[in-house]
């Protein structure tokens, strides 16, 4: 073995062995260095879950969502609108949809209701229910209810229940499906049900919905086919999956952005604690540096024994902190940031989620983390180094 490559060997066997001799000492960063680590993993490894997640359920989302708006608010549509989309070119499908939200009283929660022609039975959407079938046409009151209004609404092995119209009047209903808690993050706090059981819960007019979803038979028309629409309905919000996928994208790494950016400081604190550690070496030091100094180590090699040392506890902590962070999320939800990320409303969604780490958050990650630490301690390196033999006698 090349002599250079087996004195550094030599070196970092030192190294680590002095470590472990001085385990006590060490331990108080190891422990903080990783859970700081932890943290920063944590948040980086749940943004990037949920924003893959959002990305697998947005595959269902129409291609073009058109609203009305009138002095910055969103309006009903009308028939008439419907009508002037019949010149736009490459158009496969219009559907009317409502949206919009019900207040329950009786619990303090909002839900989220749907209102939608029946939609084509196929094997993608069968997927996304966990028990029975979408509601057929014609089938008055059928509601397909997400997880935790089910549970919201305490209904069991109930299916009938009743929910109140704008005069207090009673709309009468009952489930026909339930979605999966998989999917949870879209449909959670979701009432899926007909066009005309949501207007007649809403009291809207007969000829009036929320939206249209727009589906185009060439989605390398979308862009071009939104702009159409735009100019078609005056006054209209388009809006393209593209475009709400990267909303999605843009709140969960917001949000991942501003958690990481509060534990930054902690992290900056913890620098500034190795750092004066390392300024701070003891007596017994010096005199470990003296003895290494007479038996012929040079500066140069007191530095590399001290890197070694540093890089040692970085990369122990570096990877325990990852290890917990991703233990953290596949099997505890991702339970101290879920609140940060999903909301505090009543019915936060619950479901499973899958850890997605890639390369690169592991390094930037390890940017963020470990080199600012190794950085810290090269003055104290020196410091340390720069000890004469003599002066330890």
């Amino acid at each position: 073995m090349n002599k250079s490559i087996q004195q550094q060997l030599n070196i970092l066997d030192y190294g680590l062995h002095s470590l472990w001799q001085k385990k006590g000492r060490n331990f108080c960063v190891f422990l903080i260095f990783s859970g700081v680590i932890f943290l920063l993993a944590s948040f980086q490894f749940m943004s990037a879950s949920l924003t893959r997640t959002a990305e697998l359920l947005l595959v269902t989302v129409p291609d073009i969502t058109v609203q009305q708006l009138s002095a910055g608010r969103q309006v009903p549509l009308s028939a008439k609108s419907l009508g002037k989309l019949d010149t736009v070119f490459g158009i496969s499908s219009i559907r009317p949809r409502i949206w919009g939200y019900y207040f329950d009283e009786s619990n303090g929660a909002n839900y989220t209701v749907i209102g939608s022609s029946a939609p084509a039975t196929d094997d993608l959407l069968d997927s996304l229910l966990i028990a029975g079938s979408y509601p057929q046409a014609g089938e008055q009151g059928a509601v397909v209810l997400g997880s935790a209004v089910l549970d919201n609404l305490g209904l069991g092995d109930r299916k009938s229940f009743s929910l109140f119209r704008p005069d207090l009047t009673q709309v009468a209903l009952h489930r026909v499906g339930v979605f999966q808690q998989s999917i949870n993050l879209l449909t959670a706090d979701l009432m899926l049900m007909s066009l005309e059981d949501a207007r007649d819960l809403f009291a809207m007019g007969h000829d009036e919905f929320t939206d249209l979803l727009v589906q185009v038979a060439n989605p390398t028309e979308i862009p071009t086919i939104a702009s159409k629409i735009a100019d078609a309905i005056p006054g209209s919000r388009v809006v393209t999956a593209e475009q709400i996928r990267k909303t999605y994208e843009a709140v969960f790494s917001f949000r991942s952005g501003f958690g990481a950016a509060c534990l930054l400081a902690s992290l900056a604190a913890f620098v500034i604690l190795a750092f004066d550690k390392g300024l701070g070496f003891s007596r017994e030091d010096q005199q470990e540096v003296g003895i290494l100094k007479m038996l012929g180590w040079q500066t140069g090699d007191i530095m590399r024994l001290r890197f070694y040392e540093s890089l040692a506890t970085a990369a122990c902590a570096f990877g325990l902190g990852i290890s917990l962070a991703w233990a953290h999320i596949l099997f505890f939800d991702g339970g101290l940031f879920r609140s940060v990320f999903l909301g505090w409303s009543v019915l936060r969604p619950t479901f499973d989620i899958v850890p997605y780490i890639q390369g690169r958050d592991i390094l930037l990650l390890f940017a963020f983390s470990a080199l600012p630490y190794l950085a810290a301690t090269i003055i104290p390196a020196w410091r340390a180094s720069i000890v004469r033999a003599d002066s330890v006698v």
